[in-house]
C-alpha cells in the first residue's frame, strides 16, 4: 500500500513549500545555467536537485504543479535529460493511497468500487495536478477510466492563487502597468472550474459533437450513471502520449499526420465553435494504435464571444491570403488596451506579427527547425516596457495559454508540412451554431 499523498491545502503551508523548494531550486538552476552556457552535460547534483523539485511539485499538486508541467513543455528551458525528469510532471504525481481513493468513490458514488464495477485496478494508470485516473470494467464489458479528484483540492487551488494574487498586486503597487490581477484572476477561475466534474463531462460530450465529422480525432464518452462532481468516468481510450509517441521513434509522415491532428484539434474549435480546449498538457493527447488522435481532460475549456473570434479570424484569413491588414485597430476592437503613443505600439505588432506568422507565411514550415518561442520570449525581455502597455483582455489568456502550449507541442514533434494548408480549411468551415459560453 503507498503512503497518502495528500495535498497541502492552508495557503501558509503551500507558501511555505515553495519557498523550502526556493533556497535548493535556485541554487540548482543557477549551475544549470552556467553549465549551458559551457555546453557541458548535467551534473547528478542537477539531475537530484530537479528530481527533489519535481516529487515535491508533485506532491502538492493543484497550480503549482500546473506551473511545472508548463516548465517541462518548454523545449529552451532545460536539457533534454533534465526535461525528461520534469516530464514526470505530465501524468506521474506521487498518488494517494489506494483506500482513500476507494472511500472517495463510495462517499462519491454510493457503493464501493467492487460493486460498481466489474473491474477496477486501484494502482492508478496517471496522477496529475487536481486528480488521478484509475482503470476499470463496465459489467457490459466496456473498458472505463475512473478520474478522482484529490480531497481539498480546489482549496489548493484558491490557495496557491491567493499566494500569487498578493504578489502580483504588490507589484501593482509599485506601477500600474504591473499590475497582472485581472489575468491572475482570469487563471483562477479558469483552473477552479476544473474542479467541477459535472462540468468537465458536459464539456466533453461538447467536443465529441464536434469532431464528429472528423473521424481522426477522438473524444472519450462521459458515464453519468458513474459520475459525480468529483469522481468521472469516462470510455478508456488506448493509446500513446505525444512524449511516448516521440520516444518510439516515428518516421516523418507520422510526425506529420500527429502535427496535423494537433492543429485541427486545438485551433479547429475556436474558429467553428467559439471555444477551445485550453489545457495544452501533452500527457493530454493519446496516439492511438490506429493512426488517431485523442484529446483527454477537458477541465479547462474556453468559451469566447462571436465578436472576439470574429476579429481572430479576419486576421487569419487575411494573413493567410496575403493581403493588408491594420492589426492595432484589430487588437483594439478585440479589447486590448493600448496604453501608448501609435507608432510604438505599430513598431511592436510588426515585430510580434513577424514571429507568430511564420508558419502561415510558408507553404511547407519544418518545426524541428521553428525558433518561434525562443525568438517571442526574446522580443518580450528586448521590449517588455512596450509590451506592458499593450494588454490583451484579461478573457484572452486562456487562448494564449493553449495557442503557446500547442506550439510547443508541434515544436517538440519537430514536423514538417503544409501548415497553412491547414489553417486555410480550419477557416473554411461552417459555424456550428454552437452558443459560445454553452460549454462553460
Amino acid at each position: 500500500m503507498s503512503k497518502s499523498r495528500n495535498p497541502p491545502v492552508g495557503r501558509l503551508a503551500r507558501l511555505g513549500r515553495v519557498a523550502a523548494l526556493s533556497a535548493r531550486g535556485s541554487a540548482g538552476l543557477a549551475m544549470r545555467a552556467l553549465r549551458k552556457v559551457a555546453g557541458a552535460d548535467a551534473t547528478e547534483t542537477e539531475r537530484s536537485t530537479l528530481g527533489h523539485v519535481v516529487q515535491a511539485l508533485g506532491e502538492m499538486k493543484g497550480a503549482a504543479m500546473k506551473l511545472g508541467q508548463a516548465l517541462s513543455m518548454d523545449v529552451d528551458a532545460l536539457p533534454p535529460e533534465l526535461r525528461n525528469i520534469a516530464a514526470r510532471l505530465q501524468s506521474s504525481a506521487p498518488p494517494l493511497d489506494s483506500e482513500e481513493i476507494v472511500a472517495i468513490i463510495e462517499d462519491e458514488l454510493g457503493a464501493p468500487p467492487e460493486r460498481l464495477f466489474a473491474e477496477f485496478d486501484p494502482a492508478p494508470l496517471a496522477a496529475a495536478s487536481l486528480g488521478q485516473v484509475h482503470a476499470a470494467r463496465l459489467h457490459d464489458g466496456r473498458e472505463v477510466v475512473l478520474k478522482v479528484q484529490y480531497p481539498g483540492i480546489a482549496e489548493a487551488v484558491d490557495a496557491d492563487f491567493a499566494n500569487i494574487a498578493l504578489m502580483v498586486r504588490a507589484a501593482g503597487l509599485t506601477s500600474k502597468l504591473l499590475d497582472g490581477s485581472a489575468y491572475v484572476e482570469e487563471l483562477r477561475r479558469e483552473i477552479r472550474l476544473e474542479t467541477d466534474y459535472v462540468l468537465e463531462a458536459q464539456r466533453a460530450r461538447g467536443f465529441r459533437e464536434l469532431f464528429a465529422s472528423e473521424p481522426d480525432l477522438l473524444v472519450p464518452e462521459p458515464i453519468p450513471e458513474r459520475s459525480s462532481s468529483r469522481v468521472l468516468c469516462l470510455t478508456r481510450v488506448r493509446g500513446q502520449t505525444l512524449q511516448q509517441f516521440l520516444e518510439s521513434n516515428p518516421d516523418a509522415d507520422a510526425r506529420w499526420r500527429v502535427s496535423e491532428q494537433l492543429i485541427r484539434a486545438v485551433h479547429g474549435p475556436f474558429y467553428s465553435a467559439a471555444r477551445i480546449h485550453a489545457d495544452p498538457n501533452p500527457g493530454n493527447f493519446l496516439v492511438t494504435g490506429d493512426g488517431r488522435l485523442a484529446l483527454l481532460d477537458f477541465g479547462c475549456v474556453k468559451s469566447f464571444r462571436e465578436d472576439f473570434v470574429g476579429i481572430i479570424q479576419g486576421f487569419l484569413a487575411t494573413e493567410l491570403r496575403g493581403e493588408p491588414y491594420d492589426v492595432l485597430a484589430g487588437v483594439r476592437a478585440a479589447g486590448f488596451v493600448v496604453d501608448t503613443d501609435e507608432a510604438t505600439a505599430r513598431s511592436l505588432l510588426a515585430d510580434l506579427m513577424e514571429i507568430a506568422a511564420r508558419p502561415l507565411r510558408a507553404e511547407t514550415y519544418d518545426y524541428a527547425r521553428d525558433t518561434t518561442v525562443p525568438d517571442m520570449r526574446a522580443l518580450g525581455l528586448r521590449r517588455a516596457g512596450d509590451f506592458l502597455r499593450l494588454r490583451p483582455p484579461a478573457d484572452a489568456v486562456m487562448l494564449g495559454r493553449a495557442v503557446s502550449g500547442c506550439a510547443q507541442n508541434l515544436r517538440a514533434l519537430g514536423a514538417r508540412g503544409e501548415v497553412r494548408a491547414v489553417y486555410l480549411k480550419l477557416l473554411q468551415r461552417r459555424r456550428s451554431g454552437a452558443t459560445p459560453g454553452s460549454q462553460g
